[in-house]
């Protein structure tokens, strides 16, 4: 299928007014951090085991990008991550705007966006599992060999902040095995670790972005992608790769990866359903 619409606006409606939004609120996010006050903990999304999850946040997040507030500010991260969205949303994103139109890009981007954040929440939700069982297998058995069990079982690594602790404490632990008070600590310790899991929250709009590379990928399969601007590529097998990486990546899992792959596979299966229904309702004759 080849994308020849009567009309092409480079920067339409949508895509345009998504873009502003987006930048506006990360000038937001930086000047209003530096009063105190860190609007992330009420815009980006927190999970709902969190006491700071609500619901407007499944879509907020979207608009969100970085650590760019708070004691730790990340600028130049902040800045590569809105970029790398926006430039993605604002190639692909014009394509479909102008292929659907501006309602129905904007109800398939927000539709995207939240339901990769929904993917997202649910595979928290089993790793949270995963966590919590752990530790109550400690306290059902708490020995410094089943900590150090745990805590080789979790790959977390030394260089976090959680981490840090966690590892310190084996160490004294080690060091003074007799020591009955490092049952509690690690106890106390484990717990602090799973409630500052719980509370950490995920920025950005890659979900969504993910949603509308799928979109293009699916429509216009045989669209040649230049990666790196010099290596061409059929937009459906530059779509499958990234898709597998994306697995890939999200099953591994590595240590200080802190990428949330499968709200990105969330995006593009939601994308994929999305334009089934469609597709089936007949609602776009151009199918």
């Amino acid at each position: 299928m080849e994308f020849r619409p009567t009309r092409y606006d480079v920067v339409p409606t949508v895509v345009k007014n998504l873009l502003i939004i987006n930048v506006l609120l990360f000038l937001a996010t930086i000047v209003i951090g530096r009063t105190g006050t860190d609007i992330s903990e009420y815009l980006a999304l927190h999970h709902w085991y969190s006491d700071k999850f609500q619901i407007w946040q499944l879509i907020t997040h979207m608009f969100m990008h970085g650590n760019v507030s708070g004691p730790m500010p990340d600028y130049e991260g902040g800045v590569m991550h809105l970029f790398s969205n926006m430039f993605a949303l604002w190639m692909f994103g014009s394509l479909l705007e102008n292929y659907f139109g501006p309602k129905r890009f904007l109800s398939f981007y927000l539709l995207c966006g939240m339901g990769a954040a929904l993917f997202h929440l649910g595979v928290l939700t089993y790793e949270f599992g995963i966590i919590k069982d752990a530790i109550a297998e400690f306290q059902a058995n708490p020995t410094y060999k089943q900590y150090s069990i745990w805590l080789s079982q979790s790959h977390i690594s030394p260089g976090s902040e959680f981490g840090q602790a966690l590892h310190s404490l084996k160490l004294e632990w080690m060091n003074s095995p007799m020591d009955d008070s490092f049952v509690s600590r690690a106890g106390e310790r484990l717990q602090l670790y799973y409630s500052g899991m719980v509370d950490q929250a995920t920025v950005g709009a890659s979900g969504a972005v993910f949603g509308i590379l799928f979109g293009f990928g699916y429509l216009f399969p045989n669209t040649l992608i230049y990666l790196y601007f010099f290596f061409p590529m059929k937009a459906k097998y530059f779509i499958a790769l990234y898709a597998l990486f994306e697995l890939y990546a999200g099953v591994r899992n590595s240590a200080g990866d802190n990428i949330a792959h499968f709200a990105h596979l969330g995006g593009m299966v939601i994308a994929f359903i999305i334009l089934k229904i469609w597709q089936r309702s007949n609602s776009k004759t151009r199918f």
